[in-house]
């Protein structure tokens, strides 16, 4: 049975949705009460390369995340959240058009969008909201950031640079060259600043700037992806870690006190309770041997992330590529200190978005749908009951708790061991999360079915694929 309180913010999330009509209805709690009746801002911070349990309330321990976890009290959390590629740039092309990557043209890293693709930034754009984009943009040097809805740029265009000297990454050598940080399209310089603090002071402007507006500011953070540069106070803290670990808790410490001081600029400007903000990881750890070049010796498996029981990591389409944390708070509409175990994914936030502030969708089809409703309430359907993915010629379906995946990529263990690829792998989530115990041989009408339905979705979206 739901407390009265959560019963109250339910009530609350929809009379917000109901009063959308050029102004928020009040939400007739306390603090939302007191709201300003406008459309609502839309905050949505990425974290890069961060593993599936890689936060306190996400079960682990060893972490310091006060923050972020925070954040999740005052929200919910979801656990069973899917990004829409185990790689960068698709998984943010999918997140900002709610389409999937093998439909918008960003399939594969820095690639860039069809030119007819609508992204979230220009539907709020098209409702008079101001927007911006601070962080990183790796989708492309077609069309940049200002031409893809965004009145406003501070960030990086390719896929990762030094966090102190703003110079891109020369992916052989672990050096770095070109210069790689814009305020728009202008080159500015900035060394000596870590990269994340740059964001908070130029998130906490554009809050400043556009606090009496209707805003959406996209907060793509350049952590903990290589190179591996924490705060040096947060490696202080995990002194008596072992690395790889100490220097990736550092820097997840790092990411969790830079987006902390984000979300005090909002409380302070009174901002908080008239914001929808969404925090997620673009996909699972990272395991790439890139990791270890801004260490002191080489670590097998590198990277430090954790996957808990979960098989695989970043560029895999198992469990610990795609499952991810996943926030979202709103206090005084969305219930508080709430777990979301629907199935739901990143392309759902720009359905979702367009629901709470009223704009319009484009015409073409949407992969993601509405959470809403999940929002509201923990005994919601999940708007997946079928789930697909496909990327780098690997494949998923997931109907309920049964996954099928097509062409299972290799993948690096926490004992530095390799688990080699595997054609058909199916797995019962209701005795094996884990993806270990294959029961494709074991039940090949739920094999066949499953694989029936990867294929018609396949054709449906035009995706050609190898027989297998």
């Amino acid at each position: 049975m739901m407390s009265h309180g959560t019963q109250r913010s339910r009530r609350s999330f929809l009379r917000a949705l109901a009063g959308i009509g050029g102004a928020m209805a009040a939400a007739g709690m306390g603090a939302a009460a007191a709201v300003e009746k406008r459309r609502p801002n839309v905050v949505i911070i990425l974290a890069d390369d961060q593993g599936t349990l890689d936060l306190n309330c996400y079960g682990s321990h060893d972490l310091y995340t006060p923050n972020l976890d925070m954040l999740a009290s005052r929200g919910v959390r979801f656990t069973q959240f899917y990004m829409g590629a185990p790689v960068c740039s698709p998984s943010r092309g999918a997140l900002l058009t709610g389409r999937d990557c093998n439909r918008n043209g960003v399939a594969n890293n820095a690639q860039s969008f069809h030119a007819d693709e609508t992204t979230m930034a220009e539907m709020l754009k098209a409702e008079g909201y101001a927007t911006a984009l601070i962080g990183k943009w790796h989708l492309g040097h077609d069309r940049t950031p200002r031409e893809e809805g965004f009145d406003y740029f501070f960030g990086h265009m390719d896929g990762c640079i030094d966090n102190f000297k703003q110079n891109r990454h020369w992916w052989d050598t672990g050096e770095f060259r070109n210069h790689d940080l814009w305020r728009n399209e202008e080159e500015v310089y900035e060394e000596g600043t870590h990269f994340g603090d740059l964001l908070v002071r130029e998130a906490c402007a554009f809050f400043e700037a556009h606090k009496d507006d209707a805003f959406f500011l996209y907060l793509p953070f350049n952590s903990p992806h290589y190179p591996v540069q924490p705060l040096p106070h947060h490696l202080e803290r995990y002194k008596d870690v072992a690395e790889p670990r100490r220097s990736y808790a550092a820097f997840i410490s790092t990411l969790d006190e830079q987006v902390g001081k984000v979300v005090d600029k909002l409380d302070a400007l009174g901002l908080r309770e008239n914001t929808l903000l969404i925090f997620m990881s673009d996909h699972g750890h990272s395991v790439e041997g890139r990791n270890n070049l801004w260490l002191d010796a080489k670590y097998d498996p590198p990277g430090g992330g954790n996957a808990g029981p979960y098989r695989g990591h970043k560029f895999t389409l198992w469990e610990g590529g795609m499952r991810v944390p996943a926030i979202a708070s709103w206090p005084g509409v969305i219930p508080e200190n709430e777990v979301r175990e629907q199935v739901a994914s990143s392309l759902d936030w720009f359905p979702t978005v367009a629901k709470i502030t009223g704009a319009k969708l484009p015409e073409k089809e949407l992969d993601g749908k509405d959470l809403s409703a999940v929002l509201a309430a923990a005994g919601a359907p999940t708007p997946h009951p079928v789930l697909h993915r496909s990327w780098g010629g690997q494949w998923f379906v997931r109907e309920g708790d049964w996954k099928l995946v097509g062409n299972g990529a290799a993948t690096l263990e926490k004992d530095g061991s390799k688990t080699p690829g595997v054609e058909l792998f199916l797995s019962d989530f209701t005795k094996d999360v884990s993806e270990r115990i294959n029961l494709a041989e074991q039940y090949p009408d739920k094999t066949a079915h499953l694989k029936r339905l990867h294929e018609a979705w396949a054709k449906k979206i035009g995706l050609k694929e190898k027989k297998n």
